[in-house]
């Protein structure tokens, strides 16, 4: 009789079956296998606030399965993701399969490797209820908002609006800063730099004052004084001042500094980077030299910054063999957490420093690539020695006004040789900064200098930079608000939900986000007040110490949360909070009203405002004249937000006879190219990756694995979430039928269908 590994990803399964070896059987939950019912609150208030679970809708076979196994295995090791949410996910597991409370047991793995997972497997314990509660506050809390303030939304705003408890925060961050930059008035000012030569090296100096301290210079006539004061006249040195400064590495990832990073440095999206991590955490297959497949990262929601001593060691041998002994602290570098922070994972590191990015390179796919190289070389560079850098400072005098200029080079790299940290654009150092590898000339104090050039030029200051989503993930991981693992939930679900868009990489209210967000402020202050969300979080991390009661934390909420309810219905009707109505030029030939554009089921059109007297409407877009065409032809290329994977300069969009592809900007001198796809939200039937849609000749769209050719799956029918009911395998659309067929040609079972569309379907 084999034991039974429950995990929740079918991927983290391959790789732990192989670990464990035939004693051990290990079956894949798919995420969650119950949860509250769209349909109703299902949370019972008035007792206890107790919540009704359903088994999902779609996982009524796989949980068949699981039981089945689970009767007949000797244990059961529930090993779902190592937090709160793998914590409810095995407390919800044992009670849809009935489990012998006698023979199941909780194990969790940090990471994907041999000995961890072997390690985990002969230490396991029971069910932390104080997770499970946790995680279920968090699931009461966000339940009941939503119910109770939605309707609220629906007749103050419009149908269909729906709240959330933090991303209703997050729209107030992103309103917020809206709001600044429209308040904000720029102001001028000026600088001068003078440009000095001695021998055959020059320099720039910038104006600072006089002997009393920093001067402003609010405008041009001033910065002009100034100019022709110092013009012609000698520039006398005062100090020059050299010396050296020590600078520490930025300590290993947790998963907030790791969004940040990846979307500052690789440009992807929160989304992007939450997923790669997992598919690097769960298993990659990196060759048999390399030990086939394994976990290349640690658990990757964390906010620890604590790394065990085997995994510094092993950086630490690395780091002397591959950089110098020089390269290597005398003692390993700890790191010390923000308070608040939880200590249960270790921080994000590689699962085995030895496996360096270039060794496992041709195994992964290039985001799975670029993410592990910028974790492995965070890590490495967070256990060597401090940079050393030769600071420099000069001061001159031109009658009676002070110029500086201040600098650094490197003189000794350090953990510079392997990364850098990047900065927030506002962050960096303006035109008063150090200037990096400012190199002065040997001068002695009282050395006359002639400027070749004094120039004056004109600023204005600048408003505060729009959220991008590294920037208001370190804002909410400041204040406290949310935590690691739903910073990605948080940013997809106020762009999906279209209270904020995307303008690049900034993140922009739209009206519908700024009313919304008005109407909280006015009538739900607490919900979407910084410090209490901040607060809320803090009675989570209480429950999960077992130093707070889930009824009690959830009573206490609701008495404020009703009140504010109550009030709230007094009011409705009474607050403008329409949205603002975008008119055309298109004019109702019905009429002759100027039409307006509404949002429909396919997207925006035309409709006449004097509905429903006037029910005429029309499409958006219109036939564009050729002379716009050509304009728009000539426009600069799309740039893609991946580099070319064989010189690494920009990948610009392209169009060929078989449709938009992605070309390298340096073409001829390199002609890499990549074909445009999306991805399907669906596994690779035969090896669980990543499904893409792609066009072939006559513009055909197929559907294949991201891994072709290492995996030959192709299909021309669309593969759909849902599994056949008769052999459990992955059903497939058939191509403009209303009809479902499975995968297994031998089982023959068709489905008849009404929608023919191509678009998965959900069973959630």
């Amino acid at each position: 009789m084999a034991n039974l590994v429950i995990v929740e990803s079918p991927s983290k399964a391959t790789a732990i079956k192989k670990y464990l070896g035939s004693n051990y059987k290990v079956i894949a939950s798919k995420g969650h296998v119950r949860d509250l019912p769209k349909s109703s609150l299902s949370v019972d208030i008035e007792n206890g606030f107790e919540a009704h679970y359903i088994n999902i809708r779609g996982k009524g076979d796989l949980i068949k399965e699981i039981r089945r196994e689970a009767k007949n295995a000797k244990k059961v090791f529930l090993a779902p993701d190592p937090d709160r949410e793998g914590e409810a996910i095995a407390w919800h597991l044992a009670a849809a399969l009935g489990l012998d409370p006698e023979k199941t047991l909780r194990v969790t793995f940090n990471e994907i490797t041999p000995d961890v997972v072997r390690a985990a497997i002969k230490s396991p314990r029971a069910i932390d209820m104080n997770l499970v509660n946790a995680q279920q506050t968090r699931r009461i809390w966000d339940r009941v908002v939503g119910y109770k303030l939605s309707p609220y939304l629906w007749k103050s705003v419009k149908n269909g609006l729906s709240a959330g408890r933090v991303q209703s925060v997050a729209s107030r961050i992103i309103v917020d800063r809206e709001e600044e930059i429209r308040a904000f008035v720029p102001e001028e000012y000026w600088t001068i730099d003078a440009t000095l030569e001695i021998g055959d090296k020059s320099f720039t100096v910038r104006f600072y004052g006089n002997a009393d301290g920093k001067i402003k210079l609010p405008d041009e006539a001033s910065a002009k004084f100034v100019v022709s004061a110092v013009t012609d006249k000698e520039f006398k040195v005062k100090s020059v001042k050299r010396s050296t400064r020590q600078k520490l590495p930025a300590p290993p990832f947790t998963t907030s500094t790791m969004q940040q990073e990846a979307s500052r440095k690789l440009g992807f999206q929160s989304q992007r980077i939450m997923r790669v991590a997992q598919e690097l955490y769960e298993g990659v297959n990196v060759g048999a030299e390399n030990g086939g497949v394994q976990g290349l990262i640690t658990y990757m929601r964390t906010d620890s910054l604590r790394v065990s001593v085997e995994a510094q060691n092993a950086a630490r041998e690395l780091i002397a063999a591959k950089y110098g002994e020089a390269f290597c602290p005398k003692t390993p570098r700890t790191y010390k957490a923000r308070a608040g922070a939880q200590d249960a994972h270790e921080a994000i590191r590689p699962a085995n420093v030895a496996l360096e990015p270039a060794k496992v390179h041709k195994y992964l796919t290039v985001d799975q690539y670029r993410l592990y190289k910028l974790i492995w070389e965070r890590f490495v560079a967070s256990q060597m020695e401090s940079a050393t850098l030769s600071t420099q400072s000069l001061e001159l005098e031109a009658a009676g006004y002070i110029f500086r200029a201040s600098g650094y080079s490197v003189a000794f790299p350090g953990y510079m040789a392997v990364y850098e940290e990047s900065e927030e654009e506002d962050a960096r150092a303006d035109a008063h900064g150090e200037q990096r590898d400012l190199r002065i000339p040997d001068l002695v104090e009282g050395t006359g200098i002639t400027a070749q050039s004094v120039m004056p030029q004109r600023h204005f200051t600048e408003p505060p930079a729009r959220y991008t989503e590294a920037s208001l993930i370190k804002f909410l991981d400041e204040k406290g608000i949310g935590r690691p693992s739903t910073y990605n939930t948080i940013i997809t679900t106020i762009v999906s939900r279209n209270y904020v868009t995307r303008d690049g990489k900034s993140l922009v209210p739209t009206p519908l986000g700024e009313v919304t967000t008005r109407l909280m402020k006015e009538n739900f202050s607490d919900i979407v007040d910084y410090a209490f969300t901040a607060q809320m979080e803090t009675e989570l991390d209480e429950i999960e110490e077992g130093n707070a009661e889930m009824t009690a934390v959830l009573e206490k909420f609701w008495q404020g949360f009703s009140r504010e309810l109550a009030s709230a219905e007094q009011t409705i009707g009474k607050g403008d909070f329409r949205l603002p109505v975008e008119e055309t030029d298109i004019v109702c030939d019905k009429c002759g009203a100027k039409m307006v554009i509404k949002n429909g089921r396919y997207g925006k059109f035309a409709a006449c405002p004097n509905y429903p007297t006037c029910k005429n409407t029309k499409p958006l877009e219109a036939e564009k004249p050729q002379e716009t065409v050509q304009k728009e032809e000539k426009k600069a290329p799309v740039v893609a937000d991946f580099k070319c994977e064989a010189c690494g300069a920009d990948m610009v969009q392209r169009t060929g006879r078989y449709g938009t592809f992605f070309a390298c900007s340096r073409y001829p001198a390199c002609n890499f190219t990549k074909q445009k796809t999306k991805e399907l939200d669906v596994a690779c039937p035969k090896c669980q990756s990543k499904i893409l849609i792609k066009t072939g000749r006559n513009k055909t769209v197929f559907y294949s694995c991201e891994r072709y050719p290492e995996c030959d799956f192709s299909s021309w029918d669309m593969p759909v979430a849902k599994n056949c009911p008769n052999c459990g395998k992955m059903l497939f659309r058939k191509k403009g039928k209303a009809l479902l067929v499975c995968h297994d040609k031998d089982c023959g079972y068709r489905c008849e269908t009404e929608d023919t569309q191509d678009s998965t379907v959900s069973e959630a």
